[in-house]
């Protein structure tokens, strides 16, 4: 089943607000980017996946996604995650993309096998919607679509009960996924210590700029 990974990323200067009392502006934006350089690497070696888009007005993160041979759009309306995602999943209905997986840049942890095992055993269709929460349970950190518009995507706070939603009104099967990688995206001073805490040898790139982030501190 041809598969896209659609990567939505904003600009690194619009990024993780949340963490503006820990954190200031150069550190957000070099947090940031590693993050998204981590999930990009991840996705680019994944060979379930069939290609990888990316949306941003972000420089650094284009320059990277070519050179790892992504396609790359400008988001032209820097509407939101949930508007951004529509440009890529334009593009695989016209290119004969059977199911898109939408996966956000700030899960740094993510793991190759674990989206491998995502990948080959969920989400076969042929009406599917997957949804993987957040570790909070009331969002939503990935969503895999068979066919890529099976459902419009709606995230946001509390998106996770509005996906299975719109997935019964699609008449889609709904499943819920719980790789442990995806679970945890990057938001707050919390989540931070989550990531640090983990165990694992994921995020090389994100771990190393947190330790040069309090370094400076």
């Amino acid at each position: 089943m041809r598969t896209l990974a659609i990567l939505p990323v904003k600009r690194f200067e619009l990024a993780k607000q949340r963490l503006s009392g820990r954190l200031n502006d150069e550190q957000r934006e070099t947090l940031a980017r590693a993050m998204v350089e981590d999930v990009l690497h991840i996705l680019s070696a994944t060979s379930e996946l069939d290609g990888v888009f990316v949306i941003t007005n972000e420089p650094a993160v284009a320059s990277i996604a070519e050179m790892l041979g992504a396609i790359v759009e400008p988001d032209v309306r820097e509407a939101g995650q949930s508007a951004a995602v529509s440009a890529g999943i334009a593009y695989a209905l016209e290119t004969g993309i059977e199911r898109v997986l939408l996966v956000p840049g700030d899960c740094p942890a993510l793991d190759g096998d674990e989206l491998a095992a995502l990948l080959a055993h969920h989400g076969a269709g042929p009406l599917s919607v997957v949804i993987v929460p957040d570790r909070q349970g009331t969002g939503t950190n990935a969503l895999l679509l068979t066919p890529p518009d099976v459902i419009a995507p709606a995230f946001g706070p509390g998106s996770f009960e509005r996906h299975r939603d719109l997935a019964a009104a699609a008449g889609a099967t709904c499943e819920v996924a719980r790789p442990q990688t995806l679970l945890l995206d990057v938001d707050t001073p919390e989540d931070l210590a989550a990531l640090l805490g983990g165990a694992g040898e994921g995020a090389p790139r994100t771990r190393a700029a947190l330790t040069r982030v309090m370094a400076g501190h």
